[in-house]
This record gives C-alpha cells, structure tokens and sequence, in this order.
C-alpha cells in the first residue's frame, strides 16, 4: 500500500541504486580510459563505446517485458549478483592478455544488464508512490545515478590512477554484491500475469502493445524519443567520446583531472534531479525544450575557449563549468520526460513503454560515439569545431522541436 511519503520499500530501491550505479560509473569511467591510455586512440576509443551500447538496445525492451510479467525485485537482485560475477571475472583474466577484447566484452555485458535493469527500477516508481509524487520519485533516482556518477568518477579516478584497474574492479564487484544483498528484503508489489503462451509470442505481443500506444495512442511518447535520439546522437555522444579525449590527449592533463571532469558532468546531474524535485509542481511540460536549448547553449563555451591561445587547465576550467551546465538542463528534461511517460501509460504497459523509450533513444547513442571518435581523431589539432558543430546542431534540433512538448501539458492534467 502506498503511503503519504515515501515507503520504506521505495527507500531501499534508492539505496541500492545508490551502490549500483556508483559501481557501474566508476566501471563506465575506469574501463574505457584504460583502453585509451594504453592505445591513445580516440577512434577505438569511440568504437569501443559505441559497441558497449548494443547490448543495452538490445536488451532493453525485453528487460521491459520482463518487468510488467516477474517481480521486480528479483529481477534487480538476479542482476546485480550477474554484474558482480562478470566484473569479478574481468578482474581474473585481465593477467591472461587480450585486454583490448576483454574490456569490450565487458563493456558490453555491462551495458546489457543495465538495458534489462532500468525499465525495472523505472517501472517500480508508479507502483511504490502515489501519482502526485512520481516526479519527485524520478528525480530522487536521477539524482541518485547523477551522485553516483559524481562519486564514481572521482574516486574510481584516484584509484585508478594510485594503483591501477584492478582494485577498481575488486571495489566495483563489492558494490554490486553488497547491492544485491540488500535488494533481497524489498517488497514490491506483483500479481503474476494469468495469461500463458509461448515465449517468442509473449515477446511478440508485449513489443507490439509498446509501440503501439507510444506510436498510435499517444505519439507524443514516440516524438519525445526522436528528439531524445537527435541529443544523443549529437550532444551527448560529444560529451562521452570528447571529454576524456579532450582532457588527457589534447590538453595532457592527468587521468585523475579526467575524473574531476566527468564528476562535474554528474554534479550537474545532481543539481537538476534536486531542481527537478524541488520545483516539480512548478516545472511545465510544454516547456520542456527550454531545457534543451539551455543545454546545447552550454557548449558554445567549452567550443570558443579550445579556439583561443590559453593554458591547458584554464581550458579545463571552463570545460568543468560548461559540463555542469549541460548536464544540469539535461537532467531536468529527463526527469520531466520520463514522469510524463509514467503517468500517462497505463500500470500494465509501463516496463514495456518505458524499455521502447530507452530502447529507440539508445539506439543513436553508439552511431554517435563512433562518429565523434572519427571526427576527433581527423580533426587533430582542430578538436575545437568538433565541439562547435556539436553545440550548433544541438541549438538547432532543440529550437526546432520545442513545438512537440506543447500539447503534454494538457494530456498530462487529463492522465
């Protein structure tokens, strides 16, 4: 039964989340600057990061149908001890050689396990809090993922660079084993689904009501996810390829700084899963591609400072500002866009619309990671209009698109 505030049961989800995610951004950070020390390439770099997604697309909308038919907790737990046994493993054969295809294996197991865990957590929020309160339950797990991708980073950064990989593995492996521990004794609501059948239909059936109310139904789900595609593909491809690639190859700094770098694109993240909470009542649907402009505003910046003839850590300084920035103004339109998705899809279809959503909007992520790694590593020396074509393309789509977001307000009052 959902209570006036938060229930217990909703609390432990934030706490396990919390030592997930810390454990997969100190992952996400650690495993693929480790490639580009040891290579210097930017272009494996970005084809590595882009492999890692297929899995996540993949997995993704069958996360999301198993969610709406098995109970989620077990679904979280399963998953967290799998996470603990393959990064455990990682830790073992990294002494056997083939570091470049053991760490892209992982990398991509990774990044499935997360496609098929989210459209649980996400899906869990509707069913442990009252309507009214789901914006504010989202942007507590926003900004529990952006705390942790704060703290992952950072300190993932200062022990990698101390002593190396392997005890960010060992740490990492801890986390999701101690996450699932606890997962254990959650209590989330399930009534097992009557209807029985094979399960390539059961695959079948499920996909297909997704797109249909997200396509059909309600297309303003199906438009939120093509603009969702158009910013990954080129801005936040940027900010994943550019900033490691930018901070140790082209300005030379340390490995450590690259950490502080990536923490600033979480603190950002923070601050707008806080703002997001705060001023939840106060935040308008059709308005939401402000949020986007604002952010693809930050980048004009970090485009402008690599243009002019400063030191290294003066341009580091200001890459550290604009990260927070865009990070920031991205988080509040995530925040507003999945409350919008959660409320307005019935409690039935919920994983299957939230793992479409996740699914269709990864699914430009890894084709932009490979063309900024292509497109830094053809512009040496001139990492300036990578940047710049990023923040003006972004600009662009935003502004073009704002007119989508107009009309959610009203469905949203009517949900």
């Amino acid at each position: 039964m959902k209570e006036k505030g938060f229930s217990k049961d909703f609390i432990m989800v934030v706490i396990g989340q919390i030592i997930s995610l810390f454990g997969n951004a100190a992952l996400r950070f650690a495993l693929p600057l480790y490639l580009l020390n040891q290579t210097g390439s930017s272009a494996l770099y970005g084809t590595v990061t882009a492999c890692a997604f297929l899995p996540s697309i993949a997995m993704s909308p069958i996360g999301g149908i198993v969610a709406d038919r098995v109970n989620k907790r077990n679904i979280m737990v399963a998953l967290d001890f799998l996470t603990a046994a393959v990064v455990g493993g990682l830790a073992v054969c990294l002494r056997f050689g083939n570091e470049v295809l053991l760490i892209a294996l992982t990398l991509m197991l990774l990044y499935g396990i997360a496609g098929a865990y989210q459209p649980s957590v996400q899906a869990a929020i509707p069913v442990l809090v009252r309507q009214e309160k789901v914006m504010s339950a989202t942007s507590i797990i926003n900004t529990v993922s952006s705390l942790s991708s704060l703290t992952g980073p950072v300190l993932g950064g200062i022990l990698y660079s101390m002593y190396g990989l392997v005890p960010v593995l060992i740490l990492c492996t801890t986390c999701f084993f101690a996450s699932a521990v606890m997962e254990i004794f959650i209590h989330i609501p399930y009534q097992k689904p009557e209807k029985h059948d094979h399960i390539v239909r059961i695959l079948k059936t499920d996909f297909a009501q997704g797109i249909h109310f997200a396509w059909k139904e309600n297309r303003k789900i199906g438009d939120v996810v093509l603009i969702i595609c158009g910013i990954n593909l080129f801005l936040s491809a940027m900010m994943i390829v550019g900033i490691p690639y930018l901070v140790t190859e082209v300005l030379e700094l340390a490995n450590q700084l690259c950490g502080f770098a990536e923490g600033a694109l979480a603190a950002g993240g923070l601050v707008g899963g806080i703002c997001a909470g705060i001023f939840a009542k106060r935040l308008k649907f059709s308005q939401a591609g402000n949020q986007i402009m604002a952010a693809a505003a930050s980048v004009f910046p970090m485009a402008i400072i690599l243009f002019l003839p400063v030191s290294a850590i003066v341009v580091y300084g200001v890459m550290m500002v604009c990260c927070f920035g865009i990070m920031m103004f991205a988080t509040i339109f995530t925040v507003q866009m999945m409350s919008y998705v959660q409320i307005v899809t019935p409690r039935n279809l919920t994983g299957k619309v939230i793992a479409l959503v996740l699914m269709v909007s990864t699914c430009s992520q890894p084709l932009g990671n490979a063309m900024y790694g292509i497109l830094f590593e053809l512009c040496r020396g001139a990492e300036a209009f990578v940047v710049l074509f990023s923040g003006i393309v972004s600009f662009a789509l935003a502004a073009v698109t704002r007119k989508s977001f107009q009309s959610m307000e009203t469905e949203y009052r009517n949900a």
